[in-house]
């Protein structure tokens, strides 16, 4: 071998780790940022839902005998869900175990609230409730379908930084495990209908 090429070999060597540890930083970022865009989408549609609970209770306000314990928990938990936010750049296990508690809470009281409005057969038949009852429907669709690929756009983050050698460089830049969103516990049991 030339003389002058082996005094290039590390230098060679050198520019191909370089090459690959920019393109492996680059792949983390852009990881990262879907992870943030699928958060922001789980965000928006529960909020949908929260913008949507005030005119839900004041159709159901309309109905003077309407339990009011039941409208005051949804109020709570809506103002309780509300308060709990959760930065993209913090997407924690206990992070989000805390929203998810919040927004359940939420769901919770929303159930309830359902079942309680069988009893009233004008309330079951006012338009703007069952259109409201309908977008509610919908949106717990829409916020499914954002929390599967929100934790989808976390898998493929959280393998890209966990796969050797990458998860070197994962961690010398800081790029953290990220946290999925889980099943309520008790989801795991049929829920008690009784007529």
């Amino acid at each position: 071998m030339n003389m002058n090429f082996r005094k290039f070999i590390p230098w060679i060597i050198l520019g191909v780790v370089v090459l690959w540890a920019i393109g492996a930083y680059n792949g983390f970022v852009t990881k990262d940022q879907s992870v943030k865009k699928a958060w922001g989408n789980v965000e928006s549609d529960y909020q949908r839902r929260s913008d949507l609970i005030p005119n839900l209770v004041n159709t159901v306000k309309g109905y003077a005998n309407f339990e009011k314990e039941t409208l005051t928990k949804v109020i709570e938990a809506r103002a309780s869900a509300t308060q709990m936010k959760v930065d993209a750049s913090n997407l924690t296990p206990e992070a989000l175990e805390s929203f998810q508690k919040a927004q359940g809470g939420l769901s919770q009281a929303l159930g309830r609230l359902m079942v309680v409005a069988e009893k009233y057969p004008d309330l079951k038949a006012n338009q703007n409730f069952l259109d409201l009852q309908a977008q509610l429907e919908g949106t717990e669709n829409r916020i499914n379908v954002s929390r599967q690929r929100f934790n989808e756009a976390v898998g493929d983050y959280n393998s890209s930084t966990q796969r050797f050698p990458g998860n070197l460089l994962a961690k010398m830049f800081g790029f953290g495990e990220k946290g999925f969103f889980k099943a309520a516990e008790g989801a795991d049991k049929a829920p008690e209908v009784k007529f």
